[in-house]
């Protein structure tokens, strides 16, 4: 699978992604929204995973530059593997590296995905989540249309309780064809 938009391509991961990759999620500020930065170990692990489900058609894609190759993260669709309230089955998600930001680039991605989701997949809806003070991600959320649900906001039960980014809030957009 392969989407485009005016300055970016979304492509399946490719080996030379994986150094990039490990670089951006390994990175403290980029990931002060997570548990932790991935060592290296789990960063290969986590690559390895989104190379697997690229056959699902449900995946997080490579994102890069059309005008140099750059890669600037990781935008797309993962199947849900947990419950949360209302049970959606694929949210959308992203993580740039820190000089992509700010430049449109999440929002702009996360539009093609979510065309593919409903044009594609035929999705009749997808979710977002993140922690309650992850705001730059919010925005992202809202400016692709999405709208928080907030009595379907929830703790996240794959981190401890009292981790400062269990607490998070959901959003969601329906299949405007449906």
């Amino acid at each position: 699978m392969k989407l485009e938009t005016e300055r970016l391509i979304l492509r399946p991961w490719e080996e030379k992604d994986r150094d990039p990759f490990a670089a951006i999620v390994g990175n403290p500020h980029v990931m002060r929204f997570y548990t932790h930065p991935r060592s290296r170990e789990e960063a290969d692990a986590w690559f390895d995973r989104m190379v697997a489900d690229l056959e699902t058609g449900v995946t997080r894609l490579a994102a890069e530059l059309k005008t140099d190759g750059s890669l600037l993260g990781l935008v797309g669709l993962a199947s849900i593997d947990f419950e949360i309230p209302t049970n959606p089955k694929t949210e959308i998600g992203w993580v740039l590296g820190e000089a992509y930001w700010g430049k449109g680039y999440a929002p702009e991605a996360a539009r093609a995905c979510l065309d593919h989701a409903f044009t594609v997949l035929n999705l009749p809806e997808v979710v977002a989540f993140t922690t309650r003070t992850n705001l730059p991600s919010q925005r992202v959320m809202e400016k692709i249309g999405m709208v928080r649900d907030a009595g379907a906001d929830f703790d996240h039960p794959k981190l401890p309780i009292g981790h400062p980014v269990r607490p998070h809030v959901l959003y969601r957009v329906i299949n405007p064809r449906s």
